[in-house]
């Protein structure tokens, strides 16, 4: 019998409007995972930036997938700079970090973590996955 190959640990990274609705944010989910055919069991949990803590949606999309929400302070998310496929001066402005989902993504998914999926946008929500090591 063969090996299969381990499924990736995937991280999702989101930002997002104070109000974003949850059906946004999981419509923006299940979107990015079907084009890039990336099942939803890979998915290990949610980050955002610290502000985002008590985002209901957020928290509504964590709770609905059973899934740990996280939130990295700006100093964090500051490291992961080079790695991000953009850098929004918008978002350093509002934020103090350069891209809020690519950063939140790679910072969950750790030392070894790799952009996968960049910046997706769906209204006023982004969300980008990231490959933990």
């Amino acid at each position: 019998m063969r090996d299969l190959p381990a499924q990736p640990a995937l991280y999702a990274g989101f930002g997002c409007r104070r109000g974003c609705p949850v059906e946004t944010l999981a419509v923006l989910l299940r979107q990015t995972l079907t084009r890039n055919a990336l099942p939803l069991s890979a998915l290990r949990g949610i980050a955002s930036i610290e502000p985002k803590a008590r985002e209901p949606g957020l928290l509504a999309l964590a709770e609905r997938l059973g899934l740990p929400y996280i939130c990295f302070d700006a100093a964090h998310l500051l490291v992961f700079e080079a790695q991000l496929s953009q850098r929004s001066p918008t978002a350093y402005a509002q934020t103090g970090c350069w891209g809020v989902a690519e950063s939140a993504a790679l910072a969950l998914a750790g030392d070894n973590g790799r952009l996968h999926v960049p910046r997706q946008v769906l209204g006023s929500a982004t969300l980008a996955l990231a490959i933990g090591g």
